[in-house]
């Protein structure tokens, strides 16, 4: 059976647990697509709400969602993080880049997804892009890292190992979040990194087997300022969405 348009009832048990924003394409019946965005370190999901509204990909049903954990009062009130922990790096004093994402990627995929995307809509987990910034960006391409040496099985059907695509804005894979196994293969989900240093970039190429990489001419990681740089994210979108 085709996979049902999903409507915004369909997420209610999740409101306490993953608070999110969702963005239907118009129709909501065009939907053919999902696409999660993750905010980064410290931020909501209310700005990324309004970036989904902003782009507005054509069939794509957008959901923002705020991050699994608060941040302490003393790093700001209302800011939240992906991280299983917070800590500093040793050796820079920076804010530990890979925290651990394991309570973060099973409640997106235990609840989101398989629970409400495919369990109830009947949509697969291939049917599913992320987009993230930052700290959201290291989740987004942990999750993709992390299935694809999973394949989970229903009686009625398969669930792919590999999501429809991946950005991550200044976000590198944590290793975390990389099976050890020896002698597995790539994972097949499509990954745009986005002013991702080349050495973070090349330790991607080691589990994706299509990772594109995107420099834009200022050097700061933020988001997207104007059309030159929102353009190969909306070109890497549109190539996933063309391709099932």
């Amino acid at each position: 059976m085709p996979p049902r348009i999903p409507t915004a009832a369909d997420f209610s048990s999740l409101s306490s647990s993953l608070p999110h924003t969702i963005h239907f394409p118009s129709p909501p019946e065009s939907t053919t697509a999902i696409l999660l965005l993750f905010h980064g370190l410290g931020d909501s999901h209310a700005p990324f709400a309004s970036f989904a509204r902003a782009v507005n990909l054509p069939g794509v049903l957008a959901i923002s969602i705020r991050g699994t954990s608060p941040l302490p009062a003393a790093l700001g009130a209302d800011g939240t993080h992906w991280g299983d922990d917070l800590s500093l790096d040793s050796t820079t004093g920076d804010m530990d880049a890979d925290p651990g994402f394991k309570k973060a990627t099973k409640a997106i995929m235990d609840k989101l997804v398989i629970g409400v995307l495919v369990d109830k809509c009947g949509w697969e987990v291939d049917d599913v892009m992320c987009f993230g910034f930052g700290q959201g960006g290291s989740l987004a391409l942990g999750i993709a890292a992390d299935i694809a040496g999973t394949r989970v099985t229903e009686a009625s059907r398969p669930r792919q190992n590999r999501l429809k695509g991946v950005v991550s804005i200044g976000g590198p894979l944590p290793p975390s979040m990389v099976s050890t196994i020896s002698g597995r293969e790539k994972s097949k989900t499509p990954v745009c990194l986005v002013q991702v240093d080349d050495g973070d970039a090349d330790y991607a190429k080691r589990e994706f087997a299509d990772v594109k990489s995107v420099k834009w001419k200022r050097s700061e990681v933020d988001m997207p300022r104007n059309r030159d740089e929102m353009f190969p994210i909306m070109k890497f979108f549109a190539d996933c969405l063309a391709t099932h």
